[in-house]
């Protein structure tokens, strides 16, 4: 897979199979690129709350090309998580620069910043030419190289509220992101600038740029349209997301349903046919039945369609008006929603 790729596969929590994309192919390593070493300024270091610590990168490598294009290629090095636990499964350091030798037998240097979130064991694991991220068709090259251990304490921890509780399929809605001390519960006490973003963002970086007030809070205003997709809260270590914010947003669908006819003979079937907003594609949809006074049974079952329509069949059992009702399940990111009763007299 390429970098982008390889990185949103890394930092990307799943929503729901609708939203989500097919596997993509395997790329290959750039033939251009070779690797002899890389080695860490530090094998161990301490960074404790909003706090950078900055240990230093040096890679020895050639890159084989004679494009005068190509003289200023910078690398970047990618660690990858071995030990210990958090959402953060790989960190960056900033472009390296050729600092000597030839760009087909050099040396490139720079820094690693590492945050309180990357707590935890590391290992070199990739290097990649070219800018951070960039969905160049092309694979990072794997390097077996050192270990780094982490000692981060006080990291931040990003919470969420989304007002409403449940959002109505349709309407607008708001997430209070806040970001706090994991140890203490309490604010940092400074503002704190991160990015929101919708969709992409999520895994390929970028939003828009925020800054929270003094106690860590920044509230957002959506679009109804925005809880089709991630919504995400992102703080970023140059040039690495290192705290990461998913909410999950509950949607209520409004759920119609109508019947072919309203009186049939007893043991005929009658389509009952409806549809689900959103639409929650590919759910189960029960028709059911009132028994007694309370009680309501599954009849019939069917899938909600990708349109979000779906065909139910009802089957009246004894002469009478006989009481039904269309009920989505919980699914996904969809609460329990049903449609208003209705009846089919059996005759």
């Amino acid at each position: 897979m390429t970098i982008r790729r390889f990185l949103a596969g890394l930092l990307a929590a799943p929503l729901v199979v609708a939203v989500l994309g097919s596997t993509p192919a395997q790329a290959a390593p750039d033939d251009k690129l070779s690797i002899s070493d890389v080695t860490l300024s530090k094998a161990a270091v301490s960074v404790s709350g909003l706090a950078t610590t900055t240990i230093g990168v040096t890679v020895k490598a050639g890159y084989n090309s004679d494009h005068p294009d190509d003289e200023n290629t910078t690398l970047h090095v990618y660690l990858v998580r071995t030990g210990g636990t958090g959402h953060l499964d790989h960190v960056a350091s900033t472009e390296l620069k050729r600092t000597a030798g030839t760009l087909k037998n050099g040396t490139w240097t720079g820094p690693l910043n590492i945050v309180s979130t990357a707590n935890g064991t590391w290992k070199v694991a990739f290097v990649d030419a070219g800018p951070y991220g960039i969905d160049n068709g092309i694979d990072p090259t794997p390097f077996d190289g050192p270990a780094l251990h982490v000692t981060g304490t006080h990291a931040p921890r990003i919470s969420y509220t989304v007002t409403p509780k449940t959002v109505p399929v349709g309407k607008p809605y708001s997430i209070k992101w806040t970001v706090s001390d994991s140890t203490t519960g309490k604010p940092f006490g400074t503002r704190i600038t991160a990015w929101a973003g919708i969709d992409s963002p999520c895994a390929e970086g970028g939003g828009q740029k925020i800054q929270t007030d003094a106690a860590g809070n920044y509230t957002k205003s959506y679009q109804a349209s925005d809880a089709n997709w991630l919504n995400c809260f992102l703080m970023y270590t140059d040039p690495y997301p290192s705290g990461l914010g998913h909410a999950q947003v509950m949607r209520l669908a409004g759920v119609s349903a109508t019947p072919a006819r309203t009186t049939a003979k007893v043991g005929t079937n009658v389509a009952v046919n409806g549809s689900v907003t959103g639409p929650p594609a590919r759910c189960t949809i029960n028709l059911q039945r009132l028994y007694g006074a309370s009680q309501w049974r599954t009849v019939n079952s069917a899938r909600v369609r990708d349109s979000g329509r779906y065909t139910l069949t009802a089957t009246p059992a004894y002469r009478g008006k006989i009481p039904y009702r269309v009920l989505l399940p919980a699914c996904y990111r969809f609460v329990t929603a049903s449609s208003k009763p209705f009846t089919i007299t059996g005759v």
